[in-house]
């Protein structure tokens, strides 16, 4: 877009400034940015550090916000905060990839997640996933619990000290599988809390259905995600979005 910003520019005294500096912050009025990512990288620093009452504008999301001195919070538009749900990171393809990482998608802007994912999988086992910290995955202390159902047979089961969390069951070829993932504060020093929902067609089209709650037991602050098959690889779509914390 033409007025999305990378910088907010601090000028010193005596600087020469360009006629694109002084269009751009004519045109704007607040500075513009594509994501709260580019948003954040934006801020901070010897640069521009952030104080209250700073304000933005968020092309993914359509909204304004204001730095309250501790977090960036929603001004409007109503519409846009009254949804409950920002996306964080747009709607991403997978193709025959033995992982997918997203990272700086977990901030203070937001304290829960919701993470949407269409997948199939080349071979038998589990979509996983694991949280990331400084593009580094976390692959210890998973805990799950699961019911599942197919035709007219339940059955459960209990997973402990695992090196990932499995909400997904696998699919065949062309057969996708949906699987809804909540995300409970990960961006906090202190365990965090999934719960899944999840259907899959690991047989023709016949339907079989997941629900597992779980935790990843580690008090770690985590900024990232990893979507990655138990073996071969996976293809798909995911997406993630900010719960609002302002009504």
């Amino acid at each position: 877009m033409a007025n999305t910003q990378t910088t907010v520019p601090l000028f010193v005294a005596n600087q020469v400034l360009t006629a694109n500096q002084q269009n751009l912050s004519a045109g704007t009025g607040v500075p513009v940015f594509a994501t709260t990512v580019t948003r954040d990288a934006a801020f901070g620093g010897s640069n521009k550090a952030l104080a209250e009452g700073q304000l933005c504008y968020i092309e993914a999301s359509n909204v304004v916000q204001y730095y309250d001195g501790a977090a960036w919070a929603t001004v409007g538009p109503a519409a846009a905060v009254t949804s409950g749900l920002t996306c964080v990171k747009a709607e991403t393809a997978v193709s025959a990839a033995a992982s997918a990482t997203a990272d700086s998608i977990f901030t203070s802007s937001y304290t829960n997640y919701l993470v949407l994912i269409n997948y199939t999988t080349s071979s038998t086992g589990f979509l996983t996933i694991k949280l990331r910290a400084s593009g580094t995955s976390a692959s210890t202390n998973y805990n799950r619990q699961y019911l599942s159902g197919s035709a007219t047979t339940a059955s459960a089961d209990r997973t402990t000290s695992q090196s990932s969390y499995d909400p997904g069951f696998y699919t065949n070829g062309d057969y996708k599988a949906s699987l809804r993932l909540e995300i409970f504060a990960p961006q906090l020093a202190q365990a965090t809390n999934f719960i899944s929902l999840n259907a899959a067609s690991p047989a023709g089209y016949s339907p079989i259905n997941m629900f597992t709650t779980g935790n990843h037991s580690t008090a770690t602050a985590y900024d990232g995600l990893e979507i990655l098959p138990a073996s071969g690889t996976w293809t798909g779509t995911y997406a993630v979005y900010g719960y609002s914390k302002t009504v």
